[in-house]
């Protein structure tokens, strides 16, 4: 999912490409499919394999500042693909940038805020502010999103499962 690229900042929470991984499994596979691919993606974290950023893997993982990141990723990539099965009277770019953004930020922040107050001396206002260097390379990701999900769509459109579902 994306981890090679890696550099820490937020108290010890690294910007990575990985939460593009994430809005791509609910923009392509759909809620549940992406999810669960997510969720195969954190087991497989879980046993050790070195997936993440730097690297990393194990469940010492899920103790660290980004333990609240991780357990957010099966919900950012379901609300995701949810989005994206919502608004399928949209273009593929916008309703994949709008579900991106609600699905695989609003959600991953939720969750990753909590986690890194738990995981570290910051209280609610210094983790937000902590996190708020994230936003523009997830906007970047976000457009990033749109244009893999158009691309895609025009070339397969099959390929595009939350679109054609039902």
């Amino acid at each position: 999912m994306l981890p090679k690229f890696s550099l820490p900042l937020a108290g010890g929470v690294p910007v990575t490409a990985q939460s593009m991984g994430i809005m791509l499994a609910g923009v392509m596979l759909g809620p549940v499919r992406g999810a669960l691919a997510v969720c195969l993606f954190l087991l497989v974290v879980a046993l050790g394999a070195p997936l993440l950023a730097g690297g990393r893997g194990g469940l010492g993982v899920f103790a660290g500042p980004s333990a609240g990141f991780l357990f957010g990723f099966p919900v950012a990539a379901l609300v995701t693909g949810l989005l994206m099965q919502t608004l399928k009277s949209m273009s593929v770019f916008w309703s994949a940038c709008i579900a991106s953004l609600v699905g695989g930020i609003f959600v991953m922040y939720l969750f990753g805020i909590p986690g890194i107050m738990l995981t570290t001396d910051l209280d609610a206002r210094s983790a937000f502010m902590a996190v708020l260097i994230f936003i523009p390379g997830d906007l970047i990701k976000i457009v990033l999103t749109g244009l893999l999900a158009k691309t895609v769509a025009k070339g397969y459109p099959d390929a595009l499962i939350s679109r054609n579902v039902q």
